[in-house]
C-alpha cells in the first residue's frame, strides 16, 4: 500500500455534498431515507473556495446528515449546502446519469423494494426507477435497485446487496450511503488515480446499456456504460462511471442544485494534504477550520481527480 493510503489516514467517501434550494424540506425528505442525526448545521463564510466556487466570500448555510442506524460501509453522510452569497445555481440542464460530474447519491438499503413502495406510494416522493434485480460481474454478486429524486431533483439510487448482508442485524430500511457515482473521461486513469487514495478494493465491473435508465437521457442516444464500484474498508465506495460515446460535460458551478462534490474522510487534514502535494496533486483549497462551537470542528480542503471532479477532504472534531 503507498505511503499516500497509510492505514486509517483516508476513510472512504465520508459524504456526498447536495445543492439545496430549501435546506428545510431537504432535512425533512432526507430523514425519510433515515438520515436523521445532524452532525452539525453552520451558516456563515467558507473561506478558501476562489478556486472552487469561482468567486470569494462564498457564504452558504451547510447541514451534515448521518444516518441513524450503522451501515457495514462507513457511516458517510449527505452534505446539504444552500449557498447565500448569491442564488444556488441550476442542475446542469440535460443532466441524465453517469456524463463527466457527479451524478447521484445512493443509498445502502435492506428491504429496498418494499421501502421503494413505501416512499413512492405512501409518501408520495418522485419514483424514477421501479426496483430491479441483477447479477453483477465478476462475482455475480446479487443486488436489486431503483431510483428516487429528492426535491431539487438528485437522482437517489437504493440498492440492497442481496448476497452480502447475511446476517446483518439491523431491521428492513435505509441504512446509509453506498456510494457516489461520477462520470470520468477515462475509467482506468481513474481506477489508478484513487487505489493511491486507498480506493483499492473491487466489489464489480460491468460494461453495457442499462435499458431502465435510457429514458433520463432523451432526446440524446442512450450511451454504453463502463462502471466499477470502488471501495475503501474506512467508509463508503465510489463508483466511475465511463460513457461511450462520450456524453456532455454535466460538472456545473459549485454548489449547484443537485449532487456536485463528494468528500473523502481524513484522520489528519494537515497530513492529508502534505500527503497529496507530495503526490504531485494540486490543492484548489489549503486547509481551513470552523469552529462548530462546544469544542467541535470541521475542517476541510479542496482538490480535482484527474477529470476535475471536485473532492473534498474533510476532518470533522466533534
Amino acid at each position: 500500500m503507498s505511503t499516500l493510503a497509510s492505514p486509517g489516514l483516508m476513510l472512504g467517501v465520508d459524504h456526498i455534498g447536495v445543492g439545496s434550494s430549501d435546506i428545510g424540506r431537504s432535512i425533512s425528505f432526507y430523514a425519510d431515507l433515515g438520515f436523521t442525526d445532524i452532525a452539525f448545521e453552520y451558516e456563515g463564510p467558507l473561506h478558501g473556495l476562489e478556486s472552487v466556487a469561482g468567486r470569494g466570500d462564498v457564504r452558504a448555510h451547510v447541514v451534515l446528515l448521518r444516518s441513524a442506524h450503522e451501515t457495514p460501509l462507513g457511516n458517510a453522510a449527505i452534505k446539504l449546502v444552500h449557498t447565500l452569497d448569491s442564488p444556488p445555481p441550476p442542475m446542469p440542464d440535460g443532466m441524465a446519469w453517469g456524463e463527466p460530474g457527479v451524478c447521484e447519491v445512493c443509498i445502502h438499503v435492506t428491504g429496498e423494494a418494499a421501502l421503494y413502495r413505501r416512499l413512492v406510494d405512501e409518501l408520495g416522493h418522485t419514483g424514477l426507477m421501479e426496483p430491479n434485480e441483477a447479477a453483477l460481474d465478476p462475482h455475480g454478486t446479487r443486488c436489486s435497485l431503483s431510483y428516487i429524486a429528492d426535491p431539487d431533483g438528485t437522482k437517489i439510487e437504493m440498492i440492497e446487496w442481496l448476497d452480502l448482508q447475511q446476517g446483518w442485524p439491523w431491521p428492513s430500511g435505509p441504512q446509509g450511503v453506498n456510494h457516489v457515482a461520477f462520470g470520468v473521461a477515462d475509467i482506468e486513469r481513474t481506477r489508478d488515480f484513487y487505489a493511491g487514495l486507498s480506493f483499492d478494493g473491487l466489489l464489480f465491473e460491468s460494461d453495457g446499456y442499462f435499458e431502465p435508465m435510457h429514458p433520463w437521457y432523451a432526446p440524446r442516444q442512450a450511451p454504453r456504460q463502463r462502471m466499477m464500484l470502488l471501495t475503501n474498508p474506512h467508509g463508503a465506495g465510489m463508483e466511475p462511471v465511463q460513457h461511450f460515446p462520450p456524453s456532455p460535460d454535466m460538472r456545473g458551478e459549485w454548489g449547484h442544485l443537485g449532487p456536485f462534490e463528494f468528500g473523502i474522510g481524513v484522520r489528519s487534514i494537515e497530513l492529508a494534504a502534505q500527503r497529496l502535494r507530495e503526490r504531485g496533486i494540486e490543492l484548489l483549497c489549503d486547509p481551513r477550520s470552523i469552529d462548530l462551537g462546544a469544542g467541535a470542528s470541521w475542517s476541510y480542503a479542496y482538490f480535482v481527480d484527474p477529470d476535475e471532479n471536485y473532492v473534498c477532504l474533510s476532518e470533522l472534531r466533534c
